[in-house]
């Protein structure tokens, strides 16, 4: 059996992009940022896109969405102080689930530093039962479908 190898991804691979920047502390003993910031930067892009967009009420939302996955491939370090881009797509939009897939650039570079992806399953704030998306949130959703 063959094992495809992963591969850095271009910049329009997605189709929204904010950037975060990296602190000091985010550097590990190696000086680069430490594997469990990356999933940080994941969430941040995420849910910084979904507040922007109207789609998430952290505080009082009738759903919420609990990540049941999340994988990450590394390409190339990034250290403080540089500035990150996060690109951020949706490969797949389930009744109450949706698959996010989120590649971090150091700033101006072509190709991603790492990239991965996170499921949320969005339930409701109460039973922590499955819940079917809300509208606002379907409807945000659907422009990071298909990257230009």
């Amino acid at each position: 059996m063959t094992t495809v190898r992963p591969q850095p991804r271009d910049r329009r691979h997605y189709a929204h992009f904010s950037a975060i920047g990296t602190r000091w502390m985010d550097n590990d003993a190696y000086g680069h940022v430490n594997n469990v910031v990356y999933y940080s930067f994941f969430d941040t892009a995420v849910n910084r896109y979904l507040i922007e967009a109207g789609a998430l009420d952290i505080e009082r939302g009738e759903v919420i969405g609990l990540v049941v996955e999340t994988q990450c491939n590394y390409f190339a370090p990034l250290a403080f102080p540089q500035a990150v881009d996060a690109g951020l797509r949706v490969a797949r939009i389930g009744g109450s689930s949706v698959r996010y897939e989120v590649g971090l650039f150091a700033a101006g570079e072509p190709l991603t530093a790492a990239a991965g992806h996170f499921v949320h399953v969005y339930v409701d704030r109460q039973t922590r039962r499955p819940a079917k998306l809300p509208p606002a949130l379907s409807a945000a959703l659907k422009p990071l479908m298909n990257p230009p």
